[in-house]
């Protein structure tokens, strides 16, 4: 008997073993439904050759017949019995609908279908969205200091003039518009209002009502985006639906990610900002998912804190993406933040942090190369001062001191005076440039060094 986590190794071991067999199919699909059971999933045009009484598909069918007899042996008691384990679909797509789907190893025609309880899919990533930067805040444990900041991120940005977008999607947990926003600026409604009202064809009635300008603006703008209005009501009964896809009157289901980057695309249309700043749920959850693999960000912030838990579930998920190939769609997006650094010792603190990232970054994220040498800690020769992101001349590997790696964290310091705050407005209202330089400055200034000179320095 077999544990969950020994089905895949045992599946690639006999998928090798049966190599002739497998090959000889156009596709096969190793389907894993919600209890963690087996089936195998193949080509309509297979069932004739399965046939008795054939003489001609003897062979093939005596081969069916031990290889699945030697799945429903090895992979118990996470399989169907013998008489149920095969099924035909005349459509491979049709087959792969709403689930997980990637390939597995050492095979070009075998992908696991993966059936899952909810729509989080951490092994399908967006491109980067062309038009206005998103920069996601996420953090795998709670208590790190990402709201703060991004709130900090923001004051400066507005202190630069920009006009910045702040959407707050840790909707289980939320809490940024009002440590930013006055109870008297509250909006009317929130992201989660937006999304059960777009259910019923209703979310324009309160799209406007749902930003509010921040009094920290400053030179530039700060728009919130909050994840309720100024009264939740209904807001656990609201957040039951958020997750639910929507049958267009098309026909089309319309997944709940897929409505979630349709607001985004709609608030950036309406009120054009020059960066989006994305609070996510803290976690490995569905909104921790669409906020970092679904909405298209351009830089993904990894806060983190010297320990177990931190590094255990970075590793969890960047070997999920190792696993679904998917890595080199995302690891170029990826940076580390060392949060709340301690006031003493910090030095060999920040050291220590980033060889746990090299040693996780390198054995699941990087390519197995020599790391390329790159002049100035990760800047071109040629001065422009921007981050060489991925632009590597024999594969994607660094150097664990290079500062332009994913791995190098750009740091937050811990400071007494964001210790135990009410509302970070008051806190933002009294800071100058210099404080948040002391406090935030390399992580202010990793935001403005990876978009260079369009407009964000």
């Amino acid at each position: 008997m077999i544990t969950f986590d020994k089905i895949l190794p045992e599946i690639a071991k006999l998928l090798q073993e049966h190599d002739t067999l497998v090959q000889s199919l156009d596709w096969l699909l190793v389907n894993r439904d919600l209890y963690g059971k087996v089936r195998l999933i193949l080509p309509e045009a297979v069932r004739l050759r399965l046939l008795p009484g054939d003489e001609a598909n003897q062979s093939i069918r005596a081969s069916f017949e031990k290889f699945i007899t030697e799945i429903a042996d090895r992979l118990k008691p996470h399989v169907h019995s013998p008489s149920s384990l095969i099924l035909f679909e005349t459509s491979k797509q049709d087959a792969c609908r709403n689930a997980i789907v990637y390939k597995i190893p050492y095979f070009d025609n075998v992908w696991l279908v993966d059936r899952l309880a909810n729509e989080t899919n951490w092994t399908v990533i967006a491109p980067e969205s062309q038009n206005i930067p998103r920069i996601v805040f996420f953090s795998i444990k709670g208590g790190v200091g990402r709201s703060t900041s991004l709130a900090a991120a923001a004051w400066s940005l507005a202190q630069a003039g920009k006009r910045v977008l702040l959407l707050d999607l840790d909707l289980e947990s939320p809490g940024l518009s009002t440590a930013l926003l006055p109870s008297a600026k509250q909006p009317a409604y929130g992201i989660i209002d937006w999304l059960v009202e777009d259910l019923v064809e209703n979310e324009s009635e309160i799209f406007e009502d749902m930003v509010a300008f921040s009094d920290l603006s400053h030179d530039g703008e700060i728009l919130v985006v909050p994840a309720h209005g100024e009264k939740p009501g209904e807001y656990i009964s609201k957040l039951g639906r958020v997750w639910m896809p929507k049958l267009r009157s098309d026909g089309v289901r319309e997944a709940w990610t897929s409505r979630l980057r349709r607001l985004l695309e709609k608030l950036e249309a309406r009120f054009k900002p020059d960066i989006v700043l994305i609070d996510s749920r803290s976690g490995i959850d569905d909104i921790a998912s669409a906020c970092i693999a679904d909405i298209g960000a351009k830089l993904i912030l990894l806060f983190a804190l010297e320990g177990d838990q931190t590094w255990s579930g970075y590793r969890m998920l960047f070997e999920q993406w190792q696993r679904a190939d998917v890595a080199k769609d995302i690891r170029d997006r990826l940076k580390i933040v060392a949060a709340m650094i301690p006031e003493i010792e910090r030095v060999s603190y920040v050291q220590g942090l980033r060889e746990r990232a090299y040693d996780i970054f390198s054995s699941t994220l990087y390519d197995d190369i020599a790391p390329t040498s790159i002049d100035k800690v990760g800047m071109p020769t040629d001065g422009s001062g921007k981050w060489i992101v991925g632009e590597i001349v024999e594969g994607f590997n660094f150097d664990e001191a290079d500062e332009g790696a994913p791995h190098y964290p750009l740091e937050v310091n811990w400071h007494r005076s964001f210790t135990g705050l009410r509302t970070l407005q008051g806190r933002l209202a009294t800071i100058d440039a210099d404080q948040v330089q002391q406090i935030f400055g390399s992580l202010v200034e990793g935001i403005k060094d990876v978009f260079g000179d369009e407009g964000l320095s």
